[in-house]
């Protein structure tokens, strides 16, 4: 019987595609038919589930980071795997944000939009650089969590990893209820990743509800730019890397971390895909230990769709509104933010940090951010399945440089069972197969 059940179970990336059809159906009948009532349902069903990732953010980075750390003290070479690491996040968003920056310059996506300056306005808060570093540490141990500052819970947590580093067997006992507490965490969080078709009909069907295709329209060769930029890096950069640079199959890396792409694509969340992430990464062969040091790591600080393809074609995007000359100089800036600074977009939905950042630093008007607000949801989908595919792909590299990688692992990875990767429990406990039909 259970074998009978189990082979008419939909698969995962099914139930999110159906959600994904069902919710933009729903979305044109409540927008076409003016239906209020389904407009509020659809914002109140994708807002209860991004509220329920974002409930576990803060204590799943504080944890993860912390563990991520300490695990390093298991991992041969740690400081040069840390730093090859870095080196890579760093490869990948130059190469991203050079992408963005050619596609813009071809495209002119600010050109022939109908939208003025008037159309802009000022964000309620904007990034700069002195708030991005003197913003790192807080004043506190309790604000960050409350106000869900994730960089200043990564440096509280990278502080207290160090530290009990440093301790050695004294730290003994905080690291066993860290891993437990860890591993608590992301148990509850596959509950809720479980809901995510159910949170893609209330996200997807309440954006085509409110903006419709004619705001699509005005912002077409924008948005166009964003979603080709996005794919070209991920189904042209990243593939080329793991086939001349870690020397596997490229294909073999999709299907195995799928999964965490489309989930990724659902939720516009880095931090609260970061678990599925990470499982999906040791199941393509990366060692546990460097998984879970690569992963959270990547996940607050690697975004090549958020902050290397965005704001390079924002920036281009805004400064052909207002009428602004952009010069060699000013595209060398927006390429060095992009590397140095993606830290600031702290892995959460939404680029408006990282872009209030690039435009401060370009001396753009503030008021760009106000008009690309609007679009902003449609575009963060693609934008956050390439920071997690991202995510995945560098410790794979690297796993395949330092000869770390198992191979045979990658080579029979495959994200469609992934039923529950959180499932500590023996395999080999579970119901036996019959041996005949």
């Amino acid at each position: 019987m259970s074998s009978h059940t189990k082979s008419f179970k939909v698969p995962f990336w099914a139930q999110i595609l159906a959600g994904l059809v069902l919710g933009v159906l729903l979305g044109w009948l409540a927008r076409s038919q003016d239906v209020s009532w389904l407009v509020t349902t659809l914002e109140k069903v994708g807002d209860t589930f991004i509220g329920l990732l974002k409930l576990a953010v803060a204590p799943l980075v504080f944890f993860a980071i912390l563990v991520s750390i300490t695990n390093l003290r298991k991992v041969n070479n740690a400081a040069r795997l840390a730093s090859r690491t870095l080196l890579w996040f760093m490869i990948t968003s130059l190469i991203a944000v050079s992408i963005g920056l050619i596609i813009g310059l071809v495209t002119n996506p600010g050109a022939g939009t109908g939208l003025t300056p008037k159309d802009g306005a000022k964000p309620e808060s904007t990034g700069s650089w002195i708030d991005f570093l003197t913003g790192i540490i807080p004043t506190d141990v309790i604000t960050p969590f409350t106000q869900l500052n994730v960089l200043q819970i990564v440096f509280m947590a990278a502080v207290a990893g160090i530290a009990a580093l440093q301790l050695g067997e004294k730290a003994q006992p905080i690291l066993t209820l860290s891993e437990s507490v860890l591993s608590l965490l992301q148990k509850a969080l596959w509950w809720v990743i479980r809901l995510a078709p159910i949170g893609t009909i209330g996200l997807i069907g309440y954006a085509i509800a409110t903006y419709g295709w004619d705001l699509i329209g005005k912002y077409a060769t924008f948005t166009a730019d964003i979603y080709v930029g996005c794919l070209i890096v991920l189904f042209g950069v990243y593939p080329t890397l793991l086939a001349t640079v870690a020397k596997v199959n490229p294909i073999q890396f999709f299907k195995g971390a799928w999964p965490a792409i489309q989930l990724a694509f659902v939720s516009r969340s880095s931090v609260g895909t970061m678990p599925l992430t990470q499982k999906v990464t040791e199941r393509l062969g990366v060692p546990k230990e460097y998984a879970s040091f690569a992963v959270p790591f990547g996940a607050t600080t690697k975004m090549d769709g958020c902050a290397a393809i965005y704001p390079a074609i924002a920036a281009i995007f805004v400064a052909q509104i207002f009428d602004i000359q952009l010069g060699v100089g000013d595209y060398l800036l927006i390429a060095f933010v992009s590397v140095v600074g993606s830290a600031a977009t702290a892995g959460l939905t939404g680029a408006t940090v990282m872009l209030t950042l690039t435009l401060s630093t370009l001396g753009l008007p503030m008021e760009g951010v106000g008009l690309l607000l609007a679009i902003d949801p449609i575009l963060d989908m693609i934008r956050t399945a390439t920071n997690v595919a991202g995510q995945a792909l560098i410790p794979v590299l690297v796993s395949a440089r330092e000869k770390l990688l198992d191979r045979d692992a990658y080579a029979t990875a495959d994200g469609s069972s992934l039923d529950d990767p959180f499932d500590t429990e023996p395999r080999d406990k579970a119901e036996p197969v019959p041996a005949t039909a």
